[in-house]
């Protein structure tokens, strides 16, 4: 019997670390894929006297994270900054709005927009926004 026992014992503890050890891997991982989902990675742009973030747009992970001024080339080759609010235009208050909105822009040729300094208050060129072209389906 007492050989029974010492390998019931043997058993039931290794038994236990295996599945204490896969329990743990478990929720290692998910912990880690938890963190890596939720963790956007997030560019931190510089900020000037104003207290607005300015850099290239391109570094930004979301529209949402755009900096203030984003770096442009202005018609005339002169680099600078554009109001990310220049660009995205007002905000559509209702879907009316919005479609009224998306029908003009369809309709809409190049405009322009101020290009600033990194001060985001002296205007040093124009920048062009070209609404796109459109491709025909077929």
């Amino acid at each position: 019997m007492s050989l029974f026992s010492k390998a019931g014992r043997v058993l039931t503890i290794s038994f236990v670390f295996v599945i204490g050890i896969a329990i743990g891997t478990i929720c290692v991982n998910t912990t880690l894929a938890n963190n890596n989902s939720t963790k956007e990675n997030i560019t931190q742009f510089p900020k000037n006297e104003s207290g607005q973030t300015y850099g290239s747009g391109l570094d930004a992970t979301s529209p949402n994270s755009e900096p203030d001024l984003i770096k442009a080339y202005g018609i005339d080759g002169t680099i600078g900054y554009v109001k990310s609010i220049d660009l995205k235009g007002e905000m559509p208050k209702t879907p009316e709005e919005a479609v009224s909105i998306q029908l003009n822009k369809a309709k809409e040729s190049v405009h322009q927009i101020p290009l600033y300094d990194v001060s985001g208050k002296i205007v040093i060129g124009v920048f062009n926004v070209d609404p796109g072209t459109e491709v025909p389906l077929r």
